[in-house]
C-alpha cells in the first residue's frame, strides 16, 4: 500500500512538472501579435509583472542597456499611435546611442521588448511590437516622454485588453512552413 501511495505521488509530481514545463513553450509557440484590442485599462499589478519580465531579460555581458518608458497618458499615446484603443498603453524600450550602430544594445532591447510582449500574453492581454513609429518618436517626442538624454527608442510594445473570442487559432497571421525557413545539415 505504501509503495502504491509513493508511486502515485511520484507520478502526480512528474505530471505536474511536465505540465508546468510546457506552459512557457506553449506560450512561445502560440503567441500572436494582436491586431484588434478592446477598451479597458491595464492594472498596476499586470503592468508591474510585465515590466519585471523586461527587466529580467538576459543581455550581452549583462549590460542591461535598456530603459523602459511606460506611456499611459491617452493624449500622448494617440499622438504616437493614432489608431490606439482606449486603455491601451505603450512601453517604449530605449538604449543609449543612435539606434543604428550599437548592435548589442539593439539586440538586447529587442529581446526585452519580446519578453514584455510575451509577459502581456501570459497574463491574457493582447500585445504587439512596433518599430515603424520609432523614428518619429525619437525626432518629436523625446522631451515629452522624458527619455534619458542620450537614449533613442529601439522598439515599442502596445498592450491592451483582447476582444472576446480572440484566440491563437484565428487571430495570428500565417507562419512559413518549417521546410521554407529551416535547414538541417
Amino acid at each position: 500500500m505504501k509503495k502504491i501511495f509513493f508511486l502515485s505521488i511520484i507520478l502526480l509530481t512528474a505530471s505536474l512538472l511536465y505540465a508546468q514545463s510546457n506552459a512557457a513553450l506553449d506560450l512561445i509557440i502560440n503567441n500572436f501579435s494582436a491586431r484588434t484590442f478592446a477598451d479597458g485599462a491595464i492594472t498596476r499589478q499586470e503592468l508591474d509583472q510585465i515590466i519585471l519580465a523586461g527587466i529580467r531579460t538576459p543581455s550581452a555581458m549583462n549590460q542591461q542597456p535598456w530603459h523602459f518608458t511606460v506611456v499611459e497618458n491617452s493624449v500622448l499615446v494617440r499622438q504616437i499611435l493614432p489608431q490606439i484603443t482606449t486603455g491601451n498603453i505603450l512601453i517604449l524600450v530605449s538604449a543609449a546611442g543612435d539606434g543604428l550602430t550599437n548592435g548589442p544594445a539593439i539586440l538586447d532591447c529587442a529581446l526585452a521588448a519580446h519578453s514584455i510582449y510575451l509577459a502581456a500574453q501570459a497574463l491574457g492581454l493582447g500585445s504587439r511590437i512596433y518599430t515603424n513609429p520609432v523614428a518619429g518618436i525619437n525626432s518629436r517626442f523625446k522631451a515629452q516622454l522624458a527619455l534619458p538624454a542620450d537614449h533613442n527608442v529601439i522598439a515599442l510594445v502596445r498592450i491592451g485588453r483582447l476582444p472576446p473570442g480572440a484566440d491563437t487559432v484565428s487571430s495570428p497571421s500565417p507562419r512559413h512552413n518549417t521546410d521554407r525557413v529551416v535547414t538541417y545539415r
